[in-house]
């Protein structure tokens, strides 16, 4: 799996074009129009724009190809909607920040293509899936980072991913076991999809947790880093994972890490809960 990580890494940084900035605010606002929709025309907005095989290859309604991805995956309250939006923008927007626009541009793009194919062979797909693995990604590249569940509970990220790999286990079983067993095709391709872009990253993180051995600290000339950043970028500080400076964010606190290769700031939020660059 690493060799197909390392694949698409120099995949995604040949091709950078293919990227579309602020891919997941996109999607939510297309679920939102959609959602709004549907609270007007009692739920034909969604089955309009659902991906339907017999409507796609029958009637031509090739629309329904690319839009089931603007069709919301859930049809509670519009409180617990607006919270169920908020939490995939919050995750999306992470990612790309951290991954990149191309990269993770490529990985949500390579998830819609996988349910397409489900799509044509079971007759129906959703992104529901594809959108509950985004949160698996995260999970792994900040493993530690504490959410505040319902806005109250703090938890760190690693339970829930947890929790939610629980969830797609119980959900794979009771669709192979259940009338219609090919839709056990939905999850399982959103897991396969996620395992292609970071099962290298997942074993790094799990490696760190379980090392018995402490990696030596290698000592950092804290002056030269700072001409340095000083130099290129015109500021003193800025931090490698939210791009936030000392000049944006004077309140906040920087360090260099000592165990990653080179001069890499961070800021106090993300000091202590960043991937090393080796």
């Amino acid at each position: 799996m690493r060799a197909i990580q390392n694949f698409i890494d120099r995949f995604t940084r040949k091709h950078s074009r293919i990227a579309i900035p602020n891919l997941m605010l996109y999607i939510i606002i297309g679920n939102i129009a959609v959602y709004l929709l549907d609270m007007f025309s009692n739920g034909y907005a969604s089955q309009f724009f659902s991906f339907n095989r017999v409507a796609i290859l029958q009637y031509f309604q090739v629309w329904r190809i690319f839009t089931f991805i603007f069709v919301p995956d859930t049809t509670s309250n519009i409180f617990f909607f607006a919270i169920h939006m908020y939490f995939f923008y919050f995750v999306g927007t992470t990612l790309e920040r951290e991954q990149g626009s191309s990269r993770f541009t490529i990985y949500y793009l390579t998830g819609v293509i996988l349910n397409i194919i489900v799509g044509f062979i079971v007759g129906y797909t959703s992104i529901y899936y594809i959108n509950m693995a985004l949160f698996f990604a995260l999970a792994t590249l900040f493993p530690n980072v504490q959410v505040l569940l319902f806005f109250i509970i703090p938890l760190k990220i690693k339970w829930l991913a947890w929790f939610n790999g629980a969830f797609f286990l119980f959900t794979i079983f009771e669709l192979l076991t259940s009338p219609t067993p090919f839709y056990a095709l939905l999850p399982i391709v959103a897991m396969l999809n996620y395992f292609l872009f970071f099962a290298g990253d997942l074993w790094d993180s799990i490696s760190r947790q379980y090392r018995h051995t402490t990696p030596k600290q290698r000592p950092v000339n804290i002056q030269s880093a700072k001409e340095h950043v000083k130099e290129k970028q015109g500021y003193l500080h800025k931090c490698d994972i939210c791009g936030r400076t000392d000049v944006t964010n004077p309140e906040l606190s920087f360090r260099y890490c000592s165990k990653c290769k080179g001069f890499h700031c961070y800021c106090e939020d993300h000091i202590n809960d960043h991937v090393h660059v080796e």
